[in-house]
């Protein structure tokens, strides 16, 4: 069987040759990277928690970035320009990340973050609607609904471990990672890793000059010396394995596999992140905020599902046509 040639085309995945599917056809190879990104990114949940103990959202966030932009002084810059660029960046990342610390700094559990961030799929449908002019199905505001009502059972447990202000937070990450997949959606077809390393050169200034207003001058160089090994080795994973290792791979298989082949995976990320965050620091979830997780990942399932059953057919018609 042929693998499949797939290209970046305003964001989304245009496919050359019969797809290769994740539950019978993907190379072992592929499923075990697939899977080391899923467990790299839940992990991911953890190591900020720990590297947030040393160091503030902006100083984190600024760390995170100024380590995945180091191989810009290597790679050209995308034929993208920095009016592009830089709403991009601002969004996908800087917004992103510096909201999602502070959600996690403020009183979010990782494990209950990582479920939470993941509702960008909802806000990604949302803007789409209204400044793409897609039109959602019936399944996938069947998803939203089922989703929502998952985030209001879980914004039912704030008290104890969790903040209305984390909460809070971590959904406003969300939003802004819906805003740059949007964005994303518009740009020509680009290499995946260099866009990701040259997208990481936006946020560093922005967050260093945040740091500077609420930490002080010194503040970053002081966490740094200050800093245990723990938070240092935290903030090297989240730049150079976690963003730049973590999204090479995923931008590769995206090229290789449609997009409902891969995607689908992240819904894997928070029960990663969940287990992780029990075992190191003790995160325990009551029947409310288990049952809210449980409805908030079952709606983003029903919004994903679509594509997954239409390549799967599409797949299965091109292999019957083929014989």
């Amino acid at each position: 069987m042929s693998r499949p040639e797939s290209t970046l085309r305003g964001g989304a995945l245009s496919i050359g040759r019969p797809a290769v599917l994740w539950s019978g056809d993907m190379a072992p190879t592929h499923l075990a990277l697939v899977l080391l990104v899923v467990v790299i990114w839940g992990l991911t949940f953890v190591a900020t928690r720990w590297a947030l103990d040393d160091f503030s959202p902006p100083q984190l966030t600024a760390l995170r970035f100024l380590i995945a932009a180091a191989p810009a002084l290597v790679l050209a810059r995308p034929r993208v320009p920095w009016r592009t660029l830089v709403p991009v960046g601002l969004t996908l990342f800087l917004g992103q990340f510096l909201l999602q610390f502070f959600g996690i700094a403020l009183g979010t559990p990782p494990g209950l973050a990582a479920v939470v961030v993941q509702t960008q799929a909802l806000f990604t449908i949302l803007f789409a609607a209204l400044a793409l002019g897609e039109r959602p199905t019936r399944r996938e505001w069947t998803g939203t609904a089922v989703a929502l009502a998952g985030l209001a059972l879980i914004a039912l447990t704030v008290g104890r471990d969790l903040t209305a202000a984390g909460l809070i937070l971590c959904a406003l990450s969300a939003v802004s990672w819906g805003v740059g997949n949007v964005l994303v959606k518009r740009l020509p077809p680009v290499d995946m890793l260099r866009l990701m390393v040259w997208l990481s050169v936006i946020p560093p200034l922005p967050s260093l000059a945040l740091s500077l207003a609420l930490d002080g001058p010194y503040a970053l160089g002081t966490a740094l010396a200050a800093s245990s090994w723990l938070g240092r080795a935290a903030a090297l994973y989240i730049g150079l394995i976690a963003t730049v290792l973590g999204y090479a791979i995923w931008g590769g298989l995206l090229r290789r596999y449609p997009a409902a082949t891969v995607a689908p995976f992240a819904l894997l990320i928070p029960f990663v992140a969940a287990y992780a965050s029990s075992l190191a620091f003790g995160e325990r979830f009551g029947p409310l905020r288990l049952a809210g997780m449980g409805l908030v990942l079952l709606g983003l399932a029903v919004i994903v599902a679509p594509g997954v059953l239409a390549v799967t057919s599409w797949a299965r018609r091109s292999r019957q046509l083929s014989r």
